[in-house]
């Protein structure tokens, strides 16, 4: 289960790495929406729009998407991985709730 688990990360970190370096530059359908309907430009006023990974590249450089990626992909494991580890059923208790 482990090897499957480090398989999936180490995919998952090639192909946000790599991958993403040949997508598209043109903006998806939904960035094309928002452009057009000039939803976009309220998108700046966001708190977070200053943040170092909006607008899916490192500090807004385009040669840093795949940094971008790979750092979206760890924290993203990180926080499932934790949330798991505090939902995992605990040896020894009883979570059988009968009423009766």
């Amino acid at each position: 289960m482990k090897r499957f688990f480090l398989g999936f990360a180490v995919v998952s970190l090639l192909l946000a790495g790599v991958v993403s370096y040949f997508a598209d530059s043109n903006p998806d359908g939904l960035d094309h929406v928002t452009e057009q309907h000039g939803i976009a430009e309220h998108a700046q006023d966001h708190p977070l729009a200053g943040w170092p990974l909006a607008d899916y590249a490192l500090g807004g450089d385009d040669r840093f998407t795949g940094l971008a990626g790979v750092l979206g992909v760890v924290v993203t494991l990180a926080l499932a991985g934790g949330l798991f580890w505090l939902l995992r059923k605990r040896p020894g208790v009883d979570t059988d709730t009968k009423s009766g």
